[in-house]
């Protein structure tokens, strides 16, 4: 499958209109481990692909990151890695800022629910920079079954970005996983906050590939007339930013991704336009605004 990818989908891509300058690809939602040898063998695959992407880094690794984005420039996007509860948190989001990188994420594990007026400081912090912030949300792993934990998925419920998103209405939020598995939830809150949008990585394809256009139920709202609706002529399913989620320096993971994305879309009757935009336009305006 990974190498019939290029055949099948890179022309696909290549037949969206795109903006002057635009990739056909970028990735929101890849994570970087600290090991210095998956920068390059990353790049290449993006460069393969004429893609761009986000990449989720810890402070330790900025020197690393920033030294080898430099020397790539437009291949790489930085989102800073940290904790809501860290005691120098709102610090953390400056420092960020001031090495270049865009935003925050991937946000994971707080210790209260993501939309708990505690955090509302670091989310004004980020809004100032007009940065993009990264959510887990929904059920998230265990790795170790014998270590305690205090660690809740409740906590990361997709709906808490509702007002998130209202209250901080510069920001732009990307939840991670389509709120696996609350994907109606997902779907309504996005429908009303136009700065919020989703990747659908991790296992929801997977589990849900035998089904694609069950999604079709979720991205309901194409065409719909009715006051109980946003008025607009964007397709529902461009809620929807194409992410990856590699971690652990799998690069698989891309190739596996990429088709089912692909596969998703198509079985849906996603609009070539409106692929446009979830594998490269949506997040090109973003990291890209007019004046």
């Amino acid at each position: 499958m990974t190498r019939l990818l290029p055949i099948l989908l890179f022309p696909l891509l290549a037949a969206f209109p795109a903006e002057p300058g635009q990739p056909k690809l970028i990735d929101a939602h890849v994570h970087y481990n600290g090991n210095p040898d998956f920068l390059p063998k990353f790049t290449a695959k993006l460069i393969a692909a004429d893609g761009q992407a986000l990449l989720i880094a810890a402070p330790k690794d900025i020197p690393d990151v920033r030294k080898f984005m430099a020397a790539n420039p437009n291949r790489l996007f930085g989102l800073g890695q940290m904790s809501l509860d860290d005691p120098q948190a709102l610090q953390l989001v400056d420092d960020f800022h001031n090495t270049g990188f865009r935003g925050l994420g991937e946000l994971t594990g707080p210790q209260y629910s993501f939309d708990d007026r505690r955090y509302w400081p670091i989310y004004e912090r980020a809004e100032k920079y007009r940065m993009i912030i990264m959510f887990h949300t929904g059920i998230v792993n265990r790795r170790n079954f014998a270590e305690p934990m205090n660690v809740s998925s409740d906590r990361m419920r997709v709906s808490t970005l509702d007002l998130i998103a209202r209250r901080f209405p510069k920001l732009t939020i990307i939840g991670a996983h389509l709120g696996n598995p609350d994907y109606a939830w997902a779907a309504e809150i996005g429908r009303w906050n136009p700065n919020l949008f989703f990747d659908v990585s991790g296992s929801t394809l997977y589990k849900k590939q035998a089904d694609l256009a069950f999604f079709k139920t979720i991205f309901w709202w194409d065409n719909v007339v009715s006051p109980h609706t946003p008025k607009t002529d964007i397709s529902a399913f461009e809620k929807l930013v194409f992410g990856s989620d590699v971690f652990g320096d799998n690069l698989d993971e891309f190739d596996r991704e990429l088709d089912l994305y692909r596969k998703l879309l198509q079985a849906c009757g996603v609009s070539p336009t409106s692929q446009e935009k979830i594998f490269a336009g949506t997040l090109w305006r973003v990291l890209n605004p007019k004046p």
